[in-house]
């Protein structure tokens, strides 16, 4: 038998979502070796986005199995008010996994996703929105500009060119194009070649230029477009995260990036991030007189492998059953 009355019956108004969801997707299984930088790479992200973003929206986060350190940070950032809702899964469920509960369950129409390693710049929420909002048919904005593949933006492309909006050149600078490849770990050799031998794509809409491609590491998107390609059945925790971006594409939405930088990606450690002191002193940290030995293509090959192979080995191991 109940005893007494649902205090709850007496409440006369529930909070309401905010039109826009920031969803931020966070892994960090250990505070060492490649993850050692992690915890303070994910503190960044947040801070960043929060940081005038132009618009106002809720934050979202998942956790996707973290060590104790992280969601005992997280937590506490939600205890502060700084986050709105929060996923703590038990395990990692992969990418795929985290996106079909992140992506369906966000209370906003918008949906603006990170993964915990990007930086963003002022106005980046803004400007994804303006791009989201000009432009026809628009599937997802990610708020930097560099080149992805151009078999994902093939139907980006015949928009542009059925409106004789388009242009084929070098609109992203070499600094900026230099600052992002670098970031995800390409040789300055490399990502020369890359920029001499490949183009962009400009659209202009309604006196709103952006260019062609965006990428599944940080989107902007509405929440009913993303609906039509859940959920994903992926037995990997990454590497086949581009079915985002490959099933946008073929479904005929254009994707989208600012002519400018609106965000970079810190990748696992806030050394050598543009505006970003990792020992707070406001000079530039120190490189190590062996980077160039590291660096050396055929030694940095064999030690990625190896580490690669060890943390397979630790943590890639199937479940005891």
């Amino acid at each position: 038998m109940r005893v007494g009355q649902n205090p709850a019956k007496y409440v006369k108004t529930v909070a309401r979502p905010e039109r826009i969801t920031v969803a931020v997707l966070n892994y960090v299984p250990f505070l060492s070796g490649f993850y050692s930088d992690a915890l303070d790479v994910l503190k960044v992200c947040l801070e960043s986005a929060r940081k005038e973003p132009g618009l106002p929206f809720d934050l979202l986060v998942f956790d996707n199995g973290s060590c104790e350190e992280v969601k005992n940070y997280l937590v506490n950032e939600q205890d502060e008010g700084r986050i709105q809702y929060l996923f703590l899964s038990e395990k990692n469920l992969g990418k795929g996994g985290a996106w079909n509960i992140m992506l369906s369950g966000a209370p906003g129409e918008i949906v603006a996703y990170a993964d915990s390693d990007c930086l963003f710049y002022p106005g980046w929420l803004a400007e994804s929105i303006k791009l989201l909002e000009t432009f026809p048919n628009v599937g997802m904005v990610t708020a930097r500009p560099f080149r992805t593949n151009p078999d994902f933006y093939t139907s980006t492309l015949e928009w542009g060119e059925k409106q004789n909006a388009v242009e084929h050149g070098q609109f992203i600078p070499w600094e900026t194009f230099l600052e992002f490849d670098r970031s995800i770990g390409q040789s300055d050799e490399e990502i020369k070649q890359h920029y001499e031998l490949s183009e962009d794509v400009c659209l202009t809409c309604n006196g709103v230029q952006a260019l062609a491609g965006a990428s599944h590491w940080q989107f902007t998107a509405r929440k009913d477009v993303l609906a039509q390609f859940l959920p994903f059945d992926m037995d990997r925790p990454m590497g086949q995260v581009k079915q985002l971006d490959q099933r946008v594409n073929a479904a005929g939405y254009l994707r989208l990036m600012p002519v400018k930088p609106y965000a970079m990606n810190m990748s696992n450690t806030l050394r050598n991030v543009p505006g970003i002191d990792p020992r707070g002193s406001g000079q530039a940290a120190p490189r190590p007189s062996n980077r160039r030995f590291l660096d050396f293509p055929p030694v940095r090959k064999i030690l990625l492998s190896l580490y690669d192979a060890i943390f397979r080995w630790y943590y890639d191991r199937p479940a005891a059953k």
